[in-house]
């Protein structure tokens, strides 16, 4: 199973208008993060796009490019691009000059946003959501297979024999598609043949497994061999050398950032005993020692099989030397336990 770290760049929002002052020390932070991941050996990281004020990332590919020169192994994908809302010839370009820079090391995890700021942003109709999505990905599905295409959409200029450029290292991109457990989601990766991350950012784990075998399900209907597509799977994670010091660490900082999230959507404000509820094994939160975290991911692969394992292990603004230290203990102290249970 790969290993590897995610992360939304999430910021406290600028103080001074027109200033980038906080995001600056963000990007830092990050790419320290990524070069640290880099050293311990993990297999993947993944920076997500968004365009609000209490986030730092808003092009992943701009990010990717600083780590690609940064770092030697590891593999660099973003997660997501939010592909409703942007251009399939411009995420191609911008992925396959990532790919050149890293060696061939870029990935895409294309997926619909479950923020919708970017719609009106690049004037784009919420309506057209589905329909936006699945054209967009037919187009940069297209582009990664050949070099010279025609291609005709409803809501983007048609392409007519034309070459895009340039190329990448690999020969072609690995395109993830990534959900939250929609089902439809699922369906549509099996049929299209593309790997499927799912984040689970909340409840319980036991509650994907449908959605993770309406994944496989589909993929033997249509013919497609479902033992060597890849799966994966992120949490929230944050862990410590103690427990309960790791959970009253965490507990501020992860209530701010859902609570943040959630009056946008309607949600009640994040009570220490859901927080804790959150914890308990079966649960997805996984914060607290490292011996609960790889108890957590092995439960998770006994589940679902996952070949990936993705810790998104910057969450809300806990300070960049507790979260260095977080993923330091997830590279040295969990990381090699599930590598060899997986053995």
């Amino acid at each position: 199973m790969e290993l590897g770290l995610i992360t939304f760049a999430d910021m406290e929002p600028e103080s001074l208008p027109g200033k980038g002052i906080n995001g600056e020390q963000r990007v830092k932070d990050l790419l320290e993060e990524i070069q640290l991941a880099d050293q311990l050996g993990l297999d993947v990281f993944g920076v997500g796009e968004h365009h609000r004020s209490d986030y730092a990332v808003s092009s992943p590919a701009v990010i990717l490019g600083a780590a690609a020169a940064i770092t030697k192994n590891i593999r660099l994908a973003s997660a997501v691009t939010v592909l409703s809302s942007d251009d399939p010839v411009r995420v191609y370009q911008q992925f396959a000059t990532v790919d050149l820079l890293s060696g061939g090391r870029a990935e895409i995890m294309a997926g619909r946003g479950s923020f919708i700021e970017s719609f009106p942003l690049f004037g784009n109709d919420l309506e057209d959501y589905d329909e936006l999505f699945t054209e967009k990905l037919d187009l940069l599905l297209a582009l990664n297979k050949s070099e010279v295409i025609s291609w005709e959409g409803k809501h983007r200029p048609s392409i007519k024999n034309r070459g895009v450029y340039p190329r990448p290292f690999q020969s072609s991109i690995p395109v993830w598609l990534a959900a939250g457990g929609t089902p439809s989601s699922a369906v549509r990766a099996a049929t299209l043949g593309l790997p499927l991350m799912l984040a689970i950012i909340g409840g319980m784990p036991h509650q994907f497994a449908s959605f993770v075998n309406l994944y496989k399900e589909t993929l033997k209907r249509v013919g497609k061999d479902a033992g060597s597509m890849q799966l994966g799977i992120n949490n929230h994670v944050y862990i410590g050398e103690d427990s309960q010091k790791a959970a009253d660490e965490f507990y501020p900082y992860y209530a701010k950032m859902m609570n943040r999230v959630g009056k946008d959507r309607g949600w009640s404000p994040l009570t220490r005993d859901q927080y804790e509820a959150l914890r308990t094994p079966k649960a997805a939160l996984m914060v607290g020692s490292v011996q609960q975290v790889i108890d957590k991911i092995l439960y998770e692969h006994e589940l679902f099989g996952n070949t990936r394992f993705l810790a998104q292990a910057s969450v809300g603004n806990v300070p960049h030397n507790k979260v260095m230290k977080s993923i330091e203990l997830f590279g040295t102290k969990v990381v090699p336990v599930i590598r060899k249970a997986m053995n």
